[in-house]
């Protein structure tokens, strides 16, 4: 892993809560996160519904900003023993025995389009899990939803227009599990690559304005690495998609596998919408 400082927000995290401190993968996407969680505004107080929560990682640093006065409600549509190195259930019952655990109200095997709650939320998050998404409209279904539920939506996702060269490997990662998924049924992480232009467009259609949007830092994340693995495992199998997507597939293969000096992760962008 790249040499990586802590700033001193992650630094105060990690010794007032006890969570990640012999973990220094999960201190880089820490870090990440508590840096989203800013970018969005959320206070002290606020009463927070979060999509996709995974293992956790958006949900810490969203429980840290609402305080002990606030709360996080937090779904998934995975089940507990899905993920790796450590699955949702072990990632979450250790953060449910951290002095966060209060706060935070975990669901998982539960899709948000059946999920319902008496009582309305200030915001609702979606951070890095729009690629999850099989259709468009599946992820327009849920903005439509959110927009009775919450008074303000807040959305973080790769940003697939990279800035230098050094990205260009997990750009390509990512489009050759994009081509993937489309070609061979898989429940990979990525099922669809949505671009801020389409994410803008699909809040305006459920009627949100967006008030805010920007760019989080990533590139020292290890995303990138991840995704370039796994894209590289897969390979073989392009051999069942027509012609003319293993001719696509096998250029995007030569790119991402140029060899460069450097190698980092795409930047977030993110967008705050009321």
């Amino acid at each position: 892993m790249k040499s990586f400082q802590l700033n001193e927000k992650t630094l105060s995290f990690l010794s007032k809560y006890h969570l990640f401190e012999k973990d220094e993968i999960q201190q880089v996407q820490l870090q990440h996160r508590l840096e989203l969680v800013e970018a969005f505004g959320i206070q002290k107080g606020m009463r927070v519904l979060e999509i996709g929560c995974g293992q956790g990682d958006t949900t810490v640093a969203i429980a840290d900003a609402v305080g002990a006065s606030g709360c996080v409600v937090a779904i998934d549509i995975a089940s507990p023993d899905y993920g790796a190195p450590l699955t949702l259930g072990q990632a979450t019952e250790r953060i449910k025995k951290s002095p966060l655990g209060a706060r935070i109200d975990f669901h998982f095997e539960m899709d948000f389009g059946l999920f319902e709650s008496t009582t309305p939320f200030d915001v609702a998050v979606l951070s890095h899990c729009s690629w999850y998404f099989k259709k468009p409209e599946d992820l327009l279904n849920y903005f439509k939803k959110m927009r009775g539920w919450a008074k303000r939506i807040c959305f973080a996702e790769w940003d697939l227009d990279f800035t230098c060269i050094a990205q260009r490997s997990h750009f390509c990662a990512v489009s050759i599990l994009a081509l993937y998924s489309n070609f061979v049924k898989n429940e990979g992480n990525i099922q669809n690559l949505f671009h801020k232009a389409q994410i803008h467009e699909l809040l305006q259609q459920a009627n949100f304005e967006v008030v805010k949007q920007g760019t989080v830092d990533a590139t020292l994340l290890q995303d990138g690495q991840w995704e370039r693995s796994y894209a590289n495992s897969i390979r073989a199998e392009f051999i069942k998609v027509p012609a003319m997507i293993q001719t696509l597939a096998t250029s995007y293969y030569e790119l991402m596998n140029t060899p460069n000096a450097n190698e980092n992760s795409l930047n977030s962008f993110i967008i705050c919408a009321k």
